[in-house]
């Protein structure tokens, strides 16, 4: 019987990579273990791993699992890999096939409803993932990947962004606020899907975020010289929409992201503070500021929730 390993162990050496490279040929096992890795390689995608025969039938997936049947991802079909694979987490050296860091995104066992050259019919148990997948040969070593189940998520939001009304005075009840600076940049919203986004300049940060679906709200500012996004509102995370959340809710959602770094930041946000924002924003220059009220919802267009005063009375 051929050794379903051969390719997998031409293709390392077991001195330079830390992946495990075991030295007998597979024994047949229970064919019910798989599990996902995010690979931050050349490329980020997530290699889906199923067990057979003994070994770990390999598929890598630039844009992870699709959550939605109406839509197809790509998979490429790779070498099967050894069971000790399904535990395997490190960094593969650079130069190394596959360099770059490992990680387990998901693990469990699943079900086989069909397995031929052609096509697979599995069922999920993860801790992440559940549901109904097939995988089906288009060309070589080119596959797709479709869910079988219903949509695992709610549907994105519209492109239209929420967008504050002009007031001469700050509110009175500012307790029922909070305050923002009105930052003068480009307003953006930035979708996040599988790792990629189609604004350049948040390509590492949607990357950093992995498999997260998410869409931000903010601004494109010129800081220093050089551009910075500045987040301001979450609208969708992790396949839930928050348009229908209190801004306080979202608000919330949007620090637990821990968007900071040198070419994206979350704008700071303070409860109730009308004047001290006011005059710091006249301090450093700034258009003005944005009071959102705590408890509104996020709504496309002009919103009276939301209310834009100038800097300077």
């Amino acid at each position: 019987m051929a050794d379903k390993l051969e390719r997998y162990r031409d293709m390392r050496d077991p001195a330079k990579t830390p992946e495990p490279v075991p030295e007998r040929a597979p024994e047949p096992g229970g064919d019910d273990t798989f599990v996902i890795q995010e690979h931050h390689a050349r490329s980020l995608h997530w290699d889906l791993r199923l067990e057979r025969d003994g070994v770990l039938a390999s598929w890598a997936i630039p844009k992870g699992l699709p959550e939605d049947p109406a839509v197809n991802h790509l998979a490429v079909h790779t070498e099967d890999h050894p069971m000790e694979y399904s535990t395997f987490e490190g960094e593969i050296p650079r130069g190394e096939y596959g360099g770059g860091t490992m990680t387990i995104w998901d693990r469990g066992t699943y079900e086989t409803e069909k397995w031929s050259d052609r096509e697979v019919k599995v069922v999920l148990h993860g801790e992440r993932t559940q549901g109904r997948f097939a995988l089906f040969q288009t060309n070589g070593k080119n596959w797709m990947i479709h869910r079988m189940d219903p949509p695992s998520r709610d549907p994105l939001p519209g492109p239209a962004p929420m967008l504050p009304v002009r007031r001469a005075r700050l509110p009175r009840n500012a307790e029922e606020y909070a305050f923002e600076f009105a930052w003068g940049g480009r307003r953006t919203l930035v979708p996040i899907e599988g790792g990629r986004t189609d604004v350049p300049l948040l390509r590492p940060l949607a990357e950093r975020l992995g498999s997260r679906t998410a869409v931000l709200d903010g601004e494109i500012v010129s800081l220093a010289g050089e551009e910075v996004f500045i987040a301001y509102d979450l609208l969708y995370d992790a396949g839930r929409s928050l348009v229908g959340e209190p801004y306080r809710t979202r608000r919330a959602a949007l620090e637990a992201l821990e968007i900071a770094g040198a070419r994206w930041q979350t704008a700071p946000a303070w409860p109730g503070q009308a004047q001290p924002v006011r005059q710091a924003a006249r301090d450093q220059g700034l258009p003005g500021v944005v009071a959102k009220r705590l408890d509104s919802p996020y709504e496309e267009g002009e919103s009276k929730a939301w209310i834009f005063v100038p800097a300077e009375a």
